[in-house]
């Protein structure tokens, strides 16, 4: 089965600021940015690669901020740098931020080491934790905002050579729950996706044609997600149209049971 026809913009952020962190490049982090930008938000894109970054915002047409998501200082930077940008757009501030920053590796737990271990959980969960802890900081301050998430159907799933990755997946899937329990009395909201397989160049270059084609039979669609299909989802959970939705994971895959 072939993927659908890209689905048009229906203005469904006008008038929000959104920052995505994560976002140079052709995956998941960009097409969510690219689409931000055409349901009508003005938008902020953050990158660790600060080439990367700065090719991918001129692409489309919005400001880039290069961003460490396992180092404290330049997690803070980028919020108040984002802040700055957004001061003369829809009455200034965040209105949305999405966590898309992660890393992945195949390794067998056995023969993991602290250092594999460790990289992973810094980007990918306390990378998220500490985006997280800077983002509501400053939404709590504004009284509204809303988080969306980044996490992995591998959170709820097993997969071989994949411990580390799906713990700190699972991890993130559990800090959006408890987040959104404290975030909610303050008028925040905090949801996740956790797609199954969303191919771009990146993960076709990591992943062996094997590995790719062993996941992609498990989809029921007998096809892997287009990145912007992810984003799409992402969209609906930083619009308006999820106001009733926090805490929660939506699974974007099309696995089988």
């Amino acid at each position: 089965m072939t993927a659908p026809d890209y689905v048009p913009g229906h203005g469904l952020l006008t008038g929000k600021n959104v920052l995505i962190t994560a976002a140079a490049g052709t995956g998941i982090g960009f097409a969510t940015a690219k689409r931000c930008v055409e349901e009508g938000a003005t938008v902020v894109i953050s990158d660790k690669h600060e080439r990367r970054c700065g090719e991918s915002a001129a692409e489309l047409g919005v400001p880039g901020i290069p961003c460490d998501v396992t180092n404290e200082d330049s997690v803070r930077a980028l919020i108040a740098g984002a802040a700055e940008a957004f001061a003369g757009s829809n009455g200034g501030g965040i209105d949305v931020l999405i966590n898309n920053a992660g890393l992945g590796g195949t390794v067998e737990l056995h023969e993991m080491t602290d250092d594999q271990w460790g990289i992973v959980l810094d980007v990918t969960l306390n990378g998220t934790f500490r985006c997280m802890r800077a983002g509501l900081q400053h939404m709590y301050e504004r009284g509204s905002g809303v988080i969306v998430n980044n996490a992995s159907v591998l959170g709820w799933r097993a997969q071989e050579g994949q411990a580390h990755y799906a713990a700190a997946k699972a991890g993130v899937m559990a800090l959006t729950r408890c987040a959104a329990i404290e975030a909610g009395k303050r008028g925040v909201r905090v949801n996740a996706v956790a797609p199954s397989i969303a191919m771009h160049p990146f993960l076709a270059k990591v992943t062996s044609d094997e590995l790719l084609d062993e996941l992609t039979q498990r989809e029921a669609f007998g096809r892997y997600a287009e990145p912007w299909e992810v984003a799409n989802v992402m969209v609906f959970l930083a619009s308006d149209y999820s106001s009733y939705m926090t805490g929660e994971v939506v699974s974007v895959s099309s696995q089988h049971a």
